[in-house]
């Protein structure tokens, strides 16, 4: 079946996006990357180069005779990026390259409500204005994170009381122009990971999986197309309504097991202490054969909500990211076996791989940078109100 034209957008998105997960290219491999010939990524470049928004600096040929111009994205591009923790909302200033120019933490109230939440957003969007007048910087996109943010937030956010219609007013009143993206915390922890992590394990169709202080997992797509990143709730998926009760209201959840105060209860230590040692629980807090046990058949239930999800959806890989993958490869063989216990097939018959990657927690607000980014190339540069030529 031949392939669909493409309009000038999704060819600009297909350029900037390989170039934010590449980190540059010479011309002759980006063309045959984005399947275009050497004269029209010429001309499209021509453009990009123009507005801003790339840039070509000498460097070695990869081969004598070889290109000397390598395309990468323009460090100059600035971008905002907001994310909501359980501790605070961090706010911050950077690079296309997820380099960092400014950033501030703004605490949360013990018991944050709609109003509370919405003061902290209020002065922390002043900390952004009154710092980007004074380096007088316009920003080119703004992401936002909200852990727990999907298709009924607008009846209550279940995780972090907010109002995501208020905060987006206070956006268009203080960055009146500017793009600004909302999404839930785990597309953008896929989009950080995509973008940001060496040699990631997946360039195809895969299921990205966060496990944090909730538990979520998103599709991730060709980064082009307008439905690249999807979040799926497949942390509410219910395994017998006398487990533990879950933030959502049911008993039992997946994430009622697996998540990270569900973590820090089974090892009797709070949430804030675990958060604190980071990656070094695992080495710090010395684990009995019963939390060990435990931590097996919890880990066997995100299997099993894994597997079950790849039976609705299939696809060929998978990314689980969190405290999971800071354990031995033996005690993760339990997420193994749960995948093996419900996907049809099996996973070695379904021809799924899976991978893990290190937790992304704790260096906010860079997840939320990284999706800024991935949204500016994703709309190919172009502002979305704009008429573009097929």
């Amino acid at each position: 079946m031949p392939e669909q034209p493409r309009s000038r957008r999704q060819t600009r998105a297909a350029i900037l996006t390989h170039l934010l997960q590449s980190g540059g290219s010479f011309r002759p491999p980006l063309a045959k990357a984005v399947r275009l010939s050497e004269a029209s990524l010429s001309r499209i470049l021509f453009d990009l180069k123009a507005e801003g928004l790339i840039e070509e600096v000498r460097r070695p040929a990869p081969y004598v005779g070889g290109p000397t111009g390598l395309v990468s994205l323009d460090p100059a591009v600035t971008l905002g990026a907001l994310e909501l923790t359980g501790q605070w909302l961090s706010v911050g200033v950077g690079s296309l390259s997820g380099a960092l120019q400014y950033t501030e933490r703004v605490p949360l109230p013990r018991k944050p409500s709609v109003e509370t939440v919405g003061q902290v957003f209020g002065e922390a969007l002043n900390l952004l204005r009154d710092w980007t007048r004074r380096q007088r910087i316009r920003l080119a996109q703004v992401g936002v994170s909200i852990p727990g943010l999907g298709r009924l937030s607008e009846f209550g956010n279940p995780i972090i009381p907010c109002d995501i219609g208020q905060i987006g007013g206070m956006f268009g009143e203080m960055f009146a122009g500017v793009p600004v993206t909302f999404t839930n915390s785990v597309v953008a922890h896929a989009s950080f990971q995509r973008c940001r992590t060496d040699s990631y394990p997946f360039s195809d169709p895969h299921l990205f999986v966060f496990v944090g202080q909730g538990v979520a997992g998103a599709w991730v797509d060709d980064p082009s197309e307008d439905d690249a990143l999807e979040p799926v709730e497949l942390g509410h998926m219910v395994f017998g309504t006398d487990g533990p009760r879950c933030r959502c209201g049911h008993h039992g959840c997946v994430e009622a097991y697996t998540s990270l105060p569900a973590l820090a209860e089974l090892l009797r230590i709070t949430e804030a202490e675990l958060l604190q040692l980071g990656s070094e629980w695992v080495t710090t807090i010395p684990l009995t054969a019963r939390v060990r046990q435990e931590l097996h058949h919890r880990l066997f239930r995100l299997g099993l909500a894994i597997g079950n999800t790849l039976n609705v959806k299939p696809c060929r890989g998978v990314v689980v990211s969190g405290w999971p993958s800071l354990l031995a490869e033996e005690e993760r063989r339990a997420v193994i076996d749960g995948i093996d216990s419900c996907l049809l097939g099996g996973r070695k018959l379904a021809q799924v791989s899976l991978a893990f990657v290190p937790p992304s927690t704790g260096n906010d607000p860079q997840a939320a940078l990284a999706f800024a980014a991935f949204c500016l190339a994703r709309s190919g540069g172009m502002p979305a109100a704009s008429t573009e030529a097929a």
